[in-house]
């Protein structure tokens, strides 16, 4: 595992999340004072309040990031478009959305081929990161394929594992898998990267989620590993 990264390095891997569905203005600010403090890539927060937080970070080099269409994926590409849009004029840096998961099941191809495409559209016009989210605990191995040949031809910056509010049937794994990492970055290679989200907790989850070819990583838990990996290099002869 890559524990040769400094904390520095390490935070810039981070998409530091706050996306839950009660979240008060002072929970906002000491998140966003938090986020700085540990120079986090991007910040992933909902649509509705990235003004306000663009408006905090201004002066950071923290990114903020929205997700669209989150986490269901079950609104039409219309309103998608217009939810991304959105986000951008309010500052938002990076966009992660989740594509119409029923329409795949469906296998209803050239749906989920035009909605990435617009999204992606709007995103290249505005010269914004994009990030498809896949929700892996929910496809076959053969759906994820499918969706790296099409992210192939749409060409967004990453494909993300994950929502992390995924639901599945038991016994399958919700959130990031190293099996999936690999899987998802054998199929684009270098020509788009990958993003693992959902139960990324531990410094150790972070590590070898990197090491399986994630260039990116979402999580809620960004200040707690970025520590576990000040102790551990204060502690190592080697590393400290």
């Amino acid at each position: 595992m890559k524990i040769d990264l400094t904390p520095a390095q390490l935070a810039k891997y981070f998409d530091q999340t706050l996306l839950k569905a009660y979240v008060s203005d002072s929970d906002f600010k000491a998140f966003w004072e938090e986020s700085d403090h540990y120079h986090f890539k991007t910040v992933m927060i909902n649509s509705a309040p990235v003004k306000k937080c663009k408006e905090y970070l201004k002066n950071s080099d923290v990114l903020v990031g929205a997700t669209i269409g989150f986490p269901l994926g079950q609104t039409t590409i219309e309103a998608k478009v217009f939810e991304t849009q959105k986000a951008i004029e309010d500052g938002a840096d990076e966009i992660d959305f989740v594509y119409n998961i029923a329409e795949l099941k469906s296998r209803n191809i050239s749906f989920v081929e035009r909605e990435m495409q617009e999204i992606v559209n709007v995103c290249r016009a505005h010269n914004k990161v994009v990030k498809v989210i896949f929700e892996n605990c929910y496809l076959t191995q053969d759906e994820k394929k499918i969706l790296c040949e099409i992210a192939m031809k749409a060409d967004p910056d990453f494909i993300k594992t994950s929502t992390g509010f995924g639901t599945p049937a038991p016994g399958v794994a919700v959130g990031a898998t190293v099996a999936d990492v690999k899987l998802m970055k054998s199929l684009v290679g270098d020509a788009i990267k990958v993003k693992a989200a959902g139960g990324v907790r531990r410094l150790e989850d972070a590590l070898v989620m990197i090491d399986a070819g994630a260039e990116r990583i979402g999580t809620s838990a960004g200040v707690k590993i970025v520590e576990e990996l000040k102790v551990l290099r204060a502690n190592s002869p080697i590393l400290g």
